[in-house]
């Protein structure tokens, strides 16, 4: 069986598309060969690996990466995770499918709260939200291009 190339695209690639890479292949590695990258490389979010971990989900051997390292893979799906992503979205040659599925920013959430568990929370909520997303997947991926978002 073929499986769909599929690539979860942010502005950093820090948390939400390492988040949808790890949801990915731990729960359909037998239908997707999941990737994750950035417009920029902002480093791997401890918040979302630790949110991860206590979901069974081992993130921490993954790297953030611009999406240009990933250049010659020719990807079934493209999917922006945040808003600036999918404005930024460069272009990708070929038959790729591109889709946005807009989910919270973590960081931009929590950067005025002071107690962990509340931030843990927030990151909590988008890793559950990214789940129900991924559970769906590929059913819910559309056949053709679309900027419209999905959930």
């Amino acid at each position: 069986m073929i499986k769909l190339k599929i690539l979860f695209l942010c502005t950093g690639n820090s948390c939400r598309s390492q988040m949808a890479e790890g949801w990915a292949r731990h729960l359909k590695s037998d239908i997707i060969d999941p990737y994750s990258a950035g417009i920029e490389v902002h480093g791997l979010n401890p918040y979302a690996v630790k949110v991860m971990a206590e979901a069974g989900v081992d993130i921490s051997k993954q790297r953030s990466k611009n999406v240009k390292e990933l250049s010659g893979i020719d990807f079934d799906h493209v999917i922006t995770v945040c808003d600036n992503a999918n404005e930024s979205c460069p272009f990708f040659p070929g038959r790729v499918k591109r889709t946005h599925v807009g989910f919270d920013d973590p960081p931009r959430l929590a950067k005025d709260m002071k107690s962990e568990e509340d931030i843990l929370n927030i990151y909590r909520r988008v890793r559950d939200e990214i789940r129900k997303f991924i559970e769906k997947m590929p059913d819910i991926l559309p056949s053709n291009n679309s900027t419209e978002g999905i959930k």
